[in-house]
């Protein structure tokens, strides 16, 4: 049982759990369980060169920035629970719980972030597939989708990031999206009271 399942382990999916991971001491999160499914395939990066990304050195190639990333990810908060090579095939509802069913497993959880891209066709079935529209930010002849939602809610305990969010195909406005979505699962679980996570030189 999870209380958050993220679906993608690309930019978004990536950004979303390192927030969420670097909040592991705020008291309302001592007893979450978060997970990532780490699909590669779900992710544009492998194709990338990045020269115009804030923070990145110009030449770095996407596939070696996912990579490094879930490394990362795995080293500084070990805590996430990464699952790899397994393909997410449907999400269903049930009660108040979303059932994921991958290529190998079936996980339950509380909460679900949807973070794969937003290639046509959507492949994921079950609850999300009447949300599915036509991309709004993107040109027609490239056929993109994405789900429809307010600000990266689809539904109560569902969420949308990065591209298929209805972003732009950046990868810092991909990696804000999860990042968004982080911080809004923060606020929900410390009972609505506005929250985010930050690190300093400051805290000792």
């Amino acid at each position: 049982m999870f209380d958050c399942l993220i679906i993608g382990g690309g930019v978004s999916g990536t950004s979303c759990a390192l927030v969420l991971g670097s909040a592991k001491e705020k008291p309302f999160m001592v007893d979450k369980k978060i997970g990532l499914i780490a699909h590669q395939k779900t992710t544009m990066l492998q194709d990338a060169i990045f020269n115009n990304a804030y923070g990145i050195a110009p030449g770095t190639l996407g596939s070696d920035l996912m990579n490094q990333s879930l490394q990362n990810l795995e080293a500084t908060y070990p805590h996430i629970k990464q699952i790899h090579n397994e393909k997410v095939v449907s999400i269903t509802q049930q009660n108040d719980l979303f059932l994921i069913t991958t290529n190998q497993n079936i996980y339950e959880s509380k909460i679900v972030v949807v973070a794969v891209n937003s290639s046509n066709p959507f492949t994921i079935e079950g609850c999300l597939q009447p949300y599915v529209i036509p991309h709004k930010k993107s040109l027609p002849q490239k056929n993109r989708l994405q789900l429809a939602n307010n600000d990266h809610l689809i539904f109560e305990n569902a969420y949308v990031t990065g591209t298929l969010a209805g972003h732009r195909s950046q990868l810092t406005i991909a990696a804000g999206s999860g990042a968004a979505v982080a911080t809004d699962l923060l606020t929900l679980w410390n009972n609505g009271v506005e929250t985010h996570a930050h690190d300093s030189l400051r805290k000792k």
